[in-house]
């Protein structure tokens, strides 16, 4: 045993070994060419070449209650306290394509989140708010095409032009197959809708992410950091290929494209993630699909901070991991960041405890001088060493699957998931015997009284507004032009035109969100899980 009482060889969570003092002798070789500078490819320091105090990072804490109204007024009070960026939180019948009324939905409305189930929903969501003068993270996949048009339909109706609105939608099936399940279709007419939507954007929302490449949800399936990294990039190529196929240049859309990760406990792996992140993407888009606008290599991320590292025992102690964790997303230069409350491991957050997580990133971005200095750790014998060590794991595992025939192989036969069982499992046992420590769960543990938590349930008159006005719009609108505008997303789906128009007629005209997918169900099917092999 070491000094610190940490047994020798230590690793990092990816297993990386990491020694206990780092020297020039760790970062030989060409350096300079490797880190470059700020701005500039490939990317490592940073995106920009000024600091965070130049431009912030958007503070998008993610949020979304039971009705449209009721979002609303924690949006306008959250926006009203400093919180820069919206992020949508859906339920989980309308990340499904369920209406509210379904009786497939009827335990799940606004449990998790803001139930939308027609255009009326979302209007009320952005009532008072000008989508001109905001950007809109939407946490959606399965249903990521109809939200979308859903927005777009918003702000057509408050007068802002498509090219002026700004926001990212996640729209990433792929790892909801792998780590999170809320899919819908097969791969093949998955892929297919993602990319009718990053097509449309490209086209009509030039300031819109179309995706949100999301690393997230394998991290907290499990995943160690590299694998997080390494099978995000290899759905990024995956999205990319598929949308090249069309013969639309991949200038033309992939500075859209943005990514979407967690920001775990192991605070310099965490940075190094980043770091390499930017490197490794620059080089694929530059040298695997020839991009040659500069934009296009840009590795844009947006970041959450807590997630399955929150922990139910001593959950005040989720107050101080959450900003550790903002802090090492900061250092490691992302572009937005979600900051958990602490109590997010028991319920949706209070109003109290939503703003004590904001105030987290304004305490770091006003008051600690971390957003004085691009990439502050650039030069760190350790960080340069730890992030040609991620580089060079995650550019390994991009090997593995693309020999495999790629993402979409992989998953149908279950490669990555097992993958990610294999590690959680692992992990699992490292936390059973002790090695690895999580404070106040296997060590510093004590007897202690449940926390007084005021958990969220959904208000019955919440649930009753929102069902009435779902009756309604079915009752007030024009049914025939529904009708139609249905039976004519029907026909593009049985083709091969771009849906999202047709998505775009159908939201206008107030068709739900149970009425559009139960007809696209009808076109494609269902996906079926594949049996998993460890």
């Amino acid at each position: 045993m070491s000094t610190t009482g940490k047994p020798k060889g230590a690793t990092s969570s990816s297993g990386i070994p990491i020694k206990p003092i780092y020297t020039p002798e760790d970062v030989k070789g060409p350096h300079q060419e490797r880190i470059g500078e700020p701005g500039k490819y490939p990317y490592t320091r940073s995106l920009h070449p000024t600091p965070y105090s130049q431009r912030l990072w958007t503070f998008r804490q993610y949020s979304g209650l039971a009705a449209a109204e009721d979002t609303n007024q924690r949006y306008k009070f959250l926006l009203s306290q400093g919180q820069t960026g919206l992020s949508v939180a859906m339920d989980l019948p309308s990340q499904i394509g369920y209406d509210s009324d379904d009786p497939l939905a009827e335990d799940e409305v606004g449990r998790v989140g803001v139930a939308i189930s027609s255009l009326k929903d979302m209007e009320l969501i952005f009532d008072g708010i000008s989508l001109a003068d905001v950007s809109t993270s939407f946490t959606i996949n399965g249903t990521a095409a109809a939200t979308l048009a859903m927005y777009f339909a918003v702000a057509e109706k408050q007068g802002v032009p498509l090219a002026k609105v700004r926001g990212t939608i996640q729209n990433d099936i792929l790892k909801e197959y792998v780590a999170r399940g809320t899919w819908i279709f097969p791969p093949e007419p998955s892929l297919r809708l993602i990319a009718d939507s990053i097509e449309y954007c490209a086209r009509h929302a030039p300031k819109f992410n179309s995706i949100s490449i999301a690393g997230a949800h394998f991290h907290d399936a499990g995943a160690s950091t590299v694998q997080e990294l390494a099978f995000t990039l290899a759905d990024g190529i995956t999205y990319v290929d598929w949308t090249r196929r069309r013969g639309i240049p991949v200038d033309e859309f992939a500075p859209q494209l943005s990514f979407f990760f967690y920001t775990h406990n192991d605070f310099f792996e965490e940075i190094a993630k980043y770091r390499a992140g930017r490197r490794l993407w620059a080089k694929i888009m530059k040298e695997r699909f020839g991009a040659k606008d500069p934009r296009s290599w840009m590795f844009r991320a947006g970041v959450v901070c807590g997630g399955s590292m929150l922990t139910a025992q001593q959950p005040h102690n989720n107050i101080v991991r959450v900003a550790y964790q903002a802090m090492a997303s900061v250092l490691g230069g992302v572009q937005s960041v979600f900051t958990a409350a602490w109590d997010e491991a028991y319920t949706i957050p209070s109003e109290e405890t939503a703003e004590l997580a904001l105030r987290t990133q304004q305490v770091l971005a006003y008051e600690t001088g971390v957003a004085n200095v691009v990439d502050p750790l650039g030069g760190s014998y350790y960080v340069e060493s730890l992030t040609d060590a991620v580089e060079r794991e995650a550019a390994k595992l991009i090997e593995d699957i693309d020999a495999r025939g790629g993402m979409v192989p992989c998953i149908e036969k279950g490669y990555i998931q097992s993958l990610i069982a294999r590690r959680a499992y692992e992990e699992q046992r490292k936390i059973e015997s002790g090695e690895k420590v999580i404070v106040g769960v296997n060590k510093f543990a004590r007897e202690e009284t449940p926390p007084e938590i005021a958990s969220y349930d959904v208000p019955e008159d919440a649930k009753r507004r929102h069902l009435e006005r779902l009756n309604r719009v079915r009752k007030e609108r024009d049914q025939a032009k529904a009708k139609a505008a249905l039976a004519a997303l029907e026909r593009a789906a049985r083709g091969a035109e771009n849906t999202m128009p047709y998505l775009m007629d159908a939201v206008k005209a107030y068709c739900t969100m149970g009425e559009i997918y139960g007809t696209l169900r009808g076109v494609f099917g269902t996906f079926k899980e594949p049996v998993m092999q460890l």
